[in-house]
């Protein structure tokens, strides 16, 4: 699928895309069914070092586990150190969208490209305290921002509404009318149509999906709640 699914998630946002940091490893095949069942588009995997964020998850081995179940997309959140080395790794795994963070990077531009010549959906991340202009220069050569609205690192994290003005200026940037824009931390029933108001297409979603009984109701009801 790879870059390709790009234009269809645009045609199809907004979008849920479960975060599988909170899924039951144990069960993952299942995990992915219940996910499909309840009309999942894509998978969010966030890769964290220990490093760039104070918390380890996992890596390139797991990406290729749920490459191997599920044609689904699946966009891949480097939230580590020298993220550039492990590009073609992760990619070769399976992901279809590899977003890196600008704090992690002294110029995320050639990072970016690399990602994009090798077939995958190039993203630039950025945490609550970084401003847009630390990613101006970088936008024309990416597919999507993701703008986190919690420190990364951690699940379950309060919703900043600081950020939500983050996305207006996002667009207003050279390249930021023709990008996607995701939304990561803290979306749930309560937050989900702030992001989307302020223009969010992509939103990442753990603990409001994988705590609930029903996936797909839980995902219907914040969808619900952008339509209200």
């Amino acid at each position: 699928m790879r870059r390709n699914c790009l234009a269809n998630l645009a045609d199809q946002s907004p979008a849920i895309l479960p975060s599988m940091l909170l899924c039951d490893f144990g069960r993952l095949a299942d995990e992915i069914d219940r996910l499909k069942d309840a009309g999942t588009q894509v998978l969010h995997l966030d890769v964290m070092d220990g490093v760039f964020v104070p918390n380890f998850t996992y890596g390139m081995t797991i990406v290729d586990a749920v490459r191997r179940l599920t044609d689904m997309v699946i966009d891949v959140h480097l939230m580590m150190v020298n993220p550039e080395k492990y590009i073609q790794q992760f990619y070769a795994a399976g992901s279809d969208i590899i977003t890196i963070h600008a704090e992690a990077v002294e110029d995320a531009r050639p990072v970016l490209d690399r990602i994009k010549e090798l077939g995958a959906g190039a993203g630039i991340a950025i945490n609550p305290p970084t401003p847009v202009s630390a990613i101006a220069e970088s936008l024309p050569h990416a597919d999507m921002a993701l703008v986190m609205s919690v420190n990364a690192g951690f699940g379950g994290q309060k919703f900043d509404d600081a950020v939500l003005e983050k996305l207006t200026e996002i667009r207003a940037l050279p390249g930021g009318s023709e990008i996607l824009l995701e939304m990561d931390g803290g979306i749930n029933p309560e937050t989900i149509k702030k992001c989307t108001d302020a223009g969010a297409q992509l939103l990442v979603a753990g603990s409001a999906v994988f705590k609930q009984d029903d996936y797909g109701a839980a995902i219907k009801s914040m969808l619900g709640r952008v339509n209200a």
